[in-house]
């Protein structure tokens, strides 16, 4: 009987060394995936850059790993910039994200030197200049616009729609009050803008509608103000593959269609070509890592459905709960048995909505049966709580064949560690 594997190794033996539930990452995909940014968007298109969006999944190895590959890196709080400072990542490789940053958060971008600092609202603007007068650093910015567009995916990773907490609205008066005060600052100075449209986007059709907006906001602050956008940044959001039916684009697909469009009405503008900046997160370690489990508890509800409860669940991956993400997954020790039954899998939490899989397909399944999640690399470990005082899992990287620990599994204690 053969076992799953993944990134060449078996699952169950992975399982069964470092213990479940498991995070696995596979060290040469995610290489793979920014070899591709450095081949068709870095080496293909002059003035270009790209940066890793970490809040997908960081850890002090996976920012080992982005720094020696050379790329930059988007964070969007003290903790993930606290982690790249940590592993002496270069800090002019960094831009600094988020709706509402900390007086302290600034703080410490300011005296690390991030390479940008993305404002999020016209009172950023201020802080942001007072901190820099303090460190009398000059400090790089770029505006968040929302363009007003609503992409086509789940609500809540929808950020470019109107009503959004995100960004600087794109109307007149609050354009108008944010370039006339920018200019006019000593230690703040604007590179340009940046938009995002949403994440899991699975087409190309409103990147283009931003860079048509976005570029439109680019003539008008140079007819105005005289002010020549120097970078422009397109954000990320492309889509990988949860479930059948779904595909991972090229990067391609997206990137030559946006410089395309950049560089076309820049022409028909009469704009000079800004810096063009990407920031892809989940493209890169979505499909990198899967999470085991152990099947335990198995409750039939005759005529209706079959819970198959796993030793983990919403604490390790809280997406189906949030906004009904959904996976594929696998029973790694049965991959020879016919699929013969569906079932749900549960969580082990105390809540109804702890289901991460509705009605799969799978070999009849025991007590002690592993089951892998597939495309756990993007926002499991990164959005992983204590909840119900449950222990965050371990995370094993794989390179060329070999395992090695990179997060320890959580203890008890561990839990315990601050309480007083």
């Amino acid at each position: 009987m053969s076992n799953y594997k993944f990134a060449g190794l078996d699952t169950v033996e992975l399982g069964k060394k470092y213990g479940t539930p498991l995070y696995v990452m596979s060290e040469d995909y995610i290489r793979d995936r920014i070899h591709e940014i450095k081949e068709d968007f870095l080496g293909k298109h002059p003035n270009t850059m790209a940066v890793y969006a970490s809040k997908a999944f960081l850890t002090k190895e996976m920012a080992r790993i982005i720094k020696s590959e050379g790329i930059g890196m988007d964070v969007v709080s003290g903790g993930e910039l606290y982690t790249a400072i940590q592993v002496g990542f270069p800090m002019e490789k960094i831009i600094f994200h988020g709706n509402n940053k900390t007086v302290d958060e600034l703080r410490l971008a300011v005296e690390n030197n991030v390479g940008r600092i993305v404002v999020d609202h016209l009172e950023e603007i201020d802080l942001i200049e007072e901190i820099g007068k303090e460190y009398n650093k000059k400090v790089h910015i770029l505006f968040r616009i929302s363009p007003g567009i609503d992409s086509h995916t789940h609500k809540y990773i929808q950020t470019g729609q109107v009503d959004s907490k995100f960004g600087i609205p794109l109307d007149e008066k609050t354009i108008k009050t944010a370039m006339e005060k920018v200019l006019k600052l000593e230690y703040t100075e604007l590179l340009g803008f940046h938009f995002h449209i949403g994440s899991q986007i699975s087409d190309n059709e409103n990147h283009i509608k931003g860079i048509k907006v976005m570029t439109q906001l680019m003539k008008k602050v140079k007819d105005e103000y005289g002010f020549h956008v120097k970078e422009l940044n397109t954000g990320g959001g492309y889509g990988i593959q949860y479930v059948e039916g779904e595909k991972r684009k090229p990067l391609a697909y997206f990137t030559d269609s946006i410089v395309r469009e950049i560089e076309e009405k820049c022409k028909e503008f009469d704009l000079e070509r800004p810096l063009i900046i990407i920031e892809p997160g989940r493209w890169i370690v979505g499909e990198a890592g899967i999470t085991i489990y152990t099947i335990g508890a198995i409750k039939e509800i005759p005529g209706i459905r079959t819970y198959v409860s796993i030793d983990g669940g919403m604490p390790d991956n809280p997406r189906p709960s949030l906004y009904e993400a959904k996976y594929e997954a696998v029973v790694i020790n049965k991959m020879n048995k016919e699929k013969t039954d569906l079932v749900t899998i549960a969580g082990k939490c105390c809540e109804s909505g702890d289901i991460l899989i509705w009605d799969l397909k799978v070999p009849t399944v025991e007590r002690g049966d592993m089951l892998a999640v597939l495309s756990t690399g993007a926002y499991n470990y990164s959005m992983s709580s204590n909840y119900n005082r449950i222990p965050r899992p371990a995370v094993v990287m794989i390179k060329e064949g070999q395992d090695r620990l990179v997060v320890k599994r959580e203890t008890y204690e561990d839990i315990l560690r601050n309480d007083i």
